[in-house]
Order: structure tokens, then C-alpha cells, then sequence
């Protein structure tokens, strides 16, 4: 969908990372135009974002870009990308397996996978190229945005020193924790101080991969120390035998210069090993959310929304399931089907489920980390920290099965009465209003997910006339809409219900037996409903 001579495209997305890029992607497919500012000419080879969880490779799969990215992965196949958490040391002695994510995979189409950010980048930007919609502007940055009632102008200087101003009826800011774009719409943030500074290393050593050969199959590592009241030390590989990466807490003022790394790599392994040290960087560690995702035309995505400390892989993922969420909504704003409250509800869903996730989740651990440190030590009290590990073990496996992001409360969906929006919930089977669709195979002996629509689908089990009542009233609103025709049978009787709108981003809008069709239509768009 082209623009009008007023737009140099339909919306302009600054920052141009995994987010940024597969917001692009995703705005590409529905035939939006967009342009995709970012001031890195090549991705940067910092090994961050590395573990994709299920849900995300989704998204790749709906971008048409899952093979190649499965075939950009730095570790092989064969030899697992599972974490551990130790006591002490790494080799110390005590450990226990960490984000064990296959634990949910029957409720995802996908596996999960886990390789550098700079890899996945990569994808996407070649994805990205084969999108006609799409313009990638590399080595250019974003200096403002002004907004007016009718669009956007994104200031930008390219690397030659061109100055220049991109009109759009929208813009995105994907731009990191120090977002332009989120400053220059007068978007605030609330944020919580840990007072921390951490280090990252990215080393080399193959020595160390000599020593945790006693762990097959990991490939992240996390060590508990009771100086360290709840915060981490964490290994991470890049890829299978040489290049790592490691996280820890430092004193206030370290420097490059000033600090024996060598020293605490060692420590926090319990042993000593080669090393090459290719990165020292230091960050604080701090949580940042943004008190609106939206202002006006603008929106924020990804870190600019939200930032917190790289703790159980959630901020690459986070960022990418607010490409997808929003992705849809500036479509159907753009082609004209969108009900005044949609863009709206990208913020109602997207805002509280980040709060969750950094409250009862990444935050919540340290809590929890520093009480079992404080309350447990072998040294004191060996049978009573033995007994309180295998306790963590089991939680370990709880915390998967509680992190299932849903938009119980969004105000398009039908979710239960006095529901909120949260990171916590349950993986299961049935189809719920305003949760992500299980997969199923259908009788053809496709699975759900390769049926799905670009926009609504409906999922019509054994039903009669009501498919074609919602054809009709989709039609009447210009909502794009699938109807896929099945049995109650096969495994689909596990949605415990005949009728099921799937959202464009594989979210359950609505469940029933029986429908008022345009009704639910108009509330899944973000319009009022009839009287």
C-alpha cells in the first residue's frame, strides 16, 4: 500500500535492531510501505539477546525467515541450548537446571532456538531487502520528530552529513534505552535503581569449555553467591568451544584499567582457564518503563518502551512481541478497518504485561535469590541447603509454566470480567480470550498455525450458519477475515469451544458457542459496539 505524495512512506521506524527491523518486516507483509532509519551501518557484534523463546520463532515463521535464522545458529543442533544454575562456582558442585522452555513447547508451533542478537539482526535485514515495502536506511541518524495533526517529520543526518526530514503518517521509536524518539515526543519513564554497575566480557577460552564438559547440552550458565544478595555472575556461549560471553556485578568506579577480570572470570568459575578478551563494557542495572507506549502518532517499541537487566531472556522476546502487537494495529489503522480505541490498545496490552514481566518475574528472582542466600549456606547447615536446592529446582520449572503473557484485560478482547492484562498466567489447551492460540492439527493434516490468516481468522468447529454471518459482517467493516471449517475432533476438541476469532497476531480475540458477529468485530477492532 503506497502513500500519498504527502508521506515518503506510511510509517517511519527509528532505530533499526531486531525490533525495528521486524516491526518493518511485519508492516512489509501487510503491504504497508515503511522506512527503517538506523545509524549502524552493520549490526554490532556484541553477543546479546541470545535466547529466543518458542513464541518468538512464531514470528519468524509468519515472517517467512524461521529456516534462516534455525540456519544462522552458532552452536549446533546436537548439542542443546539448556541453562544451569550453580552454588557458589561454577564447578562448585551444587546445580540445577534453568528455563527448562521445552517444558511448554506443546503449546507453541514452533521450538525455541538461542544465538547472538547480532545474528538474528542479520536475518531480519536480509528479510527485510527482499520486502519491496520497505527502505532501509543504514548509517543514518534520527536527531528529532515533530508531530501535527497530520503526520510526522523524523529528522535525520545520513553518515555523509545530509540533513534531511522524512514525512510519515506514523513513527516508531525502536532506538534503545536512550530513545530519541521517546524523549522528542515528551514520553516519561518511571524507573527503578538497583545501583549496580555491571560488567560484560566477551572472551575467548577453551579452557573453559574443557571444564563444563561435565554439563552437556548447556550453553548459559548462572552462579549464586551469597556476596552478591540475589545478583548474578552469568556465562553465556557464543558458540561451541571458544567464544563467550559474562555478566557480573563490579564495584562502583571499575574501569578497563582497574580491575583484575581475569581474577573474577576465574572466581566465579572455581577454577582457572585461558583467556582472550575481545569486549569490556560496562552498563547499570536499573528498570525502565516507559508511563505510555504512545503519544499522539508516535509510538515506542522494544527498549525504548522498556529496559531492565538481561536476566531469564526476556528482552529481546518482549521487544519482538511488541513489533507483532503493534505491527497489525498500524495496518488496520492504515487500510482504514481500525476502530478508533485500536492503537490505543497496543499501550493496554503491551504496558502491564512488560510491568508483569519486571515485577514478577526478573525482579521477583533477585528478591528470591537473596532470601535463599540469606536463609540457606551449606557451610552452616549443610542438610538444610541441600533440601532448599532441590526446592529451586522444582521452582525453576514453575516459573515456565507461570510466564504465559496474556491480554486478559485488554479492552478488544472478550477476557473474563475485572481481568487484568499480566506476564502471569498458564499454558493450556482451551482457547482463551485474550491468550495465545495452542496449536492443533486440523483434519487436512495441517497444523492451525500453517492455515491462519494475515488477518482474523476464524476457527468454526462443527459449526452451521454462523461462519457466514461473520463473513458478512466483516465484510460490512473491511476486516480481513479467514474462515477455517473443521470438526470437533483431532485434538481441536481440546479449545473446549466451536467458534474462536483469532487476532492477526495469533491471540485469541473471542470464544463461543454461538455469536453476535458484527459486535464481536467491532470490539476486536477497537470500535464501539452496536446497540
Amino acid at each position: 500500500m503506497r502513500t500519498s505524495a504527502e508521506y515518503h512512506a506510511s510509517v517511519v521506524i527509528v532505530g533499526g535492531g531486531p525490533v525495528g527491523i521486524g516491526l518493518a518486516v511485519d508492516l512489509g507483509q501487510r503491504g504497508i510501505d515503511c522506512i527503517a532509519v538506523e545509524r549502524h551501518h552493520d549490526p554490532q557484534p556484541i553477543p546479546k539477546g541470545q535466547n529466543l523463546t518458542q513464541r518468538t520463532l512464531e514470528h519468524f515463521y509468519f515472517w517467512g525467515a524461521e529456516r534462516q535464522l534455525r540456519a544462522a545458529r552458532t552452536i549446533p543442533r546436537e548439542y542443546g541450548i539448556g541453562g544451569m544454575t550453580s552454588y557458589g562456582t561454577l564447578l562448585g558442585g551444587y546445580s540445577h537446571d534453568w528455563l527448562q522452555r521445552e517444558l511448554v513447547r506443546p503449546f507453541y508451533f514452533t521450538d525455541n532456538e538461542r544465538l547472538p542478537q547480532y545474528a538474528t539482526e542479520a536475518v531480519l535485514r536480509r528479510r527485510a531487502a527482499e520486502i519491496p515495502a520497505i527502505e532501509a536506511m543504514y548509517g543514518s541518524t534520527c536527531r528529532a520528530i515533530r508531530e501535527d495533526a497530520n503526520g510526522v517529520s523524523v529528522d535525520i543526518v545520513d553518515r555523509d552529513g545530509t540533513a534531511r526530514s522524512l514525512r510519515a503518517a506514523y513513527a516508531v521509536g525502536c532506538d534503545g534505552s536512550r530513545s530519541v524518539v521517546r524523549d522528542h515526543a515528551g514520553i516519561t519513564q518511571t524507573r527503578s535503581d538497583h545501583d549496580r554497575l555491571m560488567v560484560l566480557l566477551v572472551f575467548r577460552s577453551t579452557g573453559l569449555h574443557e571444564h563444563l564438559a561435565r554439563y552437556p547440552g548447556k550453553s548459559f550458565y548462572n552462579v549464586l553467591h551469597p556476596e552478591l544478595g540475589g545478583y548474578w555472575k552469568f556465562f553465556g556461549r557464543v558458540d561451541l568451544g571458544s567464544t563467550w560471553f559474562f555478566h557480573a556485578p563490579v564495584p562502583l568506579g571499575t574501569t578497563r584499567d582497574n580491575f583484575d577480570f581475569k581474577g573474577l572470570l576465574h572466581e566465579a568459575v572455581g577454577a582457572e582457564f585461558d583467556i582472550a578478551f575481545e569486549h569490556i563494557g560496562f552498563w547499570d542495572l536499573r528498570f525502565a518503563l516507559a508511563d505510555s507506549y504512545r503519544a499522539g502518532r508516535v509510538f515506542i517499541a522494544g527498549d525504548a518502551a522498556h529496559s531492565h537487566p538481561p536476566y531469564g531472556g526476556y528482552g529481546i522476546n518482549s521487544g519482538l512481541e511488541d513489533a507483532v502487537n503493534l505491527g497489525w494495529k498500524l495496518a488496520a489503522a492504515i487500510q482504514g478497518w481500525a476502530g478508533p480505541a485500536l492503537l490505543d490498545s497496543y499501550d493496554a496490552e503491551r504496558r502491564p504485561v512488560f510491568a508483569s514481566t519486571a515485577r514478577d518475574f526478573i525482579e521477583k528472582s533477585i528478591f528470591t535469590d537473596r532470601d535463599f542466600l540469606s536463609g540457606h549456606d551449606p557451610a552452616r547447615d549443610r542438610t538444610d541447603f541441600e533440601a532448599a536446592w532441590r526446592e529451586r529446582q522444582s521452582g525453576a520449572r514453575a516459573e515456565v509454566n507461570a510466564f504465559e503473557p496474556n491480554y486478559e484485560g485488554s479492552p478488544i478482547v472478550f477476557g473474563p470480567v475485572g481481568a487484568a492484562s499480566s506476564a502471569i498466567g498458564s499454558h493450556a489447551h482451551a482457547a482463551r480470550a485474550g491468550h495465545h492460540l495452542a496449536p492443533q492439527p486440523l483434519s487436512s493434516g495441517k497444523n492451525i498455525f500453517e492455515e491462519l490468516g494475515r488477518g482474523f481468522t476464524l476457527l468454526a468447529l462443527g459449526a452451521d450458519e454462523t461462519p457466514a454471518a461473520f463473513e458478512h459482517a466483516a465484510s460490512s467493516l473491511g476486516v480481513p477475515l479467514k474462515v477455517i471449517r473443521d470438526s470437533v475432533a483431532g485434538g481441536r476438541e481440546k479449545y473446549a469451544s466451536r467458534l474462536i476469532l483469532v487476532r492477526p497476531d495469533q491471540f485469541v480475540a473471542w470464544t463461543a458457542d454461538e455469536a453476535e458477529p458484527l459486535n464481536v468485530l467491532q470490539r476486536a477492532i477497537g470500535k464501539p459496539e452496536s446497540r
